[in-house]
């Protein structure tokens, strides 16, 4: 995958990852976001009407093998699980269609985006470090980030939506940020966003009861768990209708709109040497295949520059 030839998007990328890296300091060989994080292996078995949503190799196979990543919010490598801060959760899919061949997805646990631009996101990153969360709030004076909030409404709506901890990863529900174009073996294309639902169910813990959790327990909880039997969820995705906004990622659509299951992905072991493979492994939020293209959300672009940028970075380090 190269890198972007847009000379302004490679340098907001650029600056982005310079940003998160002024934020949580070099940590060479992890990601600068999401960098506590762990390897499963596993199984994608499409479900019996998918293929009326699109054509991808993965939904046309009787299964795919899948590698996933989950992973805590952040740039710091060792911030402990029942930290604030570790939210939202990451989940990343790698469906692994042949050597060398993939189509990824990338999501997180609050459903949403708290910025439609990366320059918008840029502008908060940097309001978050020059703002000290140990003052208390002084209306007469806010800090910079009490400033953005206050002129970006969508970004204030993500801040503010609760993010409890969930009491395992794979108890946790995960969304797709941005929108993709999903089309059919008949041409028929609509967009729609992932969500990927847990088989076990959602279950948070309030912050009393995470509080008293150790500093590890959702990585020893998964490792324990998939060790007992698989791991399962449900990757559906939500369509969007006619006139509904498809490239912002700060808007939500209708809980009313039809929602179809692409299928079940069943995790079984973890990845062997997987702080290697973290390191070495790098996700792409843009699709990548036939059936499944991406929207014009100025995301998706930005995001897979940073995730480029970063991960070359992440390879080059001893």
């Amino acid at each position: 995958m190269p890198l972007p030839t847009d000379e302004k998007l490679l340098a907001l990328s650029e600056s982005l990852v310079a940003q998160f890296q002024q934020i949580f300091g070099l940590n060479p060989g992890f990601r600068p976001a999401h960098a506590k994080g762990t390897m499963l292996t596993g199984t994608f078995t499409p479900s019996a009407g998918a293929s009326k949503v699109t054509r991808a190799p993965h939904i046309e196979r009787a299964s795919t093998p899948v590698t996933v990543r989950f992973s805590n919010s952040t740039g710091l490598p060792l911030i402990p699980d029942n930290d604030p801060n570790a939210n939202p959760r990451g989940l990343a899919i790698r469906f692994n269609l042949a050597e060398h061949v993939h189509t990824d997805i990338v999501s997180h646990s609050t459903d949403g985006f708290p910025t439609r631009t990366g320059d918008e996101f840029l502008e908060l990153l940097r309001a978050l470090a020059t703002s000290d969360p140990s003052k208390p709030s002084d209306p007469a004076n806010p800090s910079p980030v009490e400033k953005f909030l206050g002129g970006h409404p969508a970004a204030l709506a993500f801040v503010q939506t609760p993010k409890p901890a969930p009491s395992s990863f794979a108890r946790e529900s995960y969304f797709g940020v941005t929108a993709m174009k999903f089309t059919n073996k008949d041409g028929v294309s609509r967009f729609g966003r992932y969500r990927i639902l847990p088989d076990a169910g959602n279950d948070h813990l309030d912050e009393a009861a995470t509080a008293a959790k150790g500093p590890n327990y959702l990585f020893d909880e998964i490792g324990e768990r998939v060790a007992a039997g698989p791991v399962g969820f449900r990757i559906l995705v939500q369509l969007a209708d006619e006139g509904d906004v498809v490239d912002d990622a700060t808007i939500h659509w209708p809980a009313s709109r039809e929602v179809v299951e692409l299928g079940r992905m069943e995790l079984t072991a973890p990845v062997a040497d997987n702080a290697a493979e973290q390191q070495k492994i790098i996700f792409d939020p843009i699709p990548r295949v036939d059936g499944i293209e991406p929207s014009d959300d100025p995301l998706l672009e930005l995001r897979a520059a940073v995730y480029l940028i970063s991960g070359r970075q992440r390879r080059a380090a001893k």
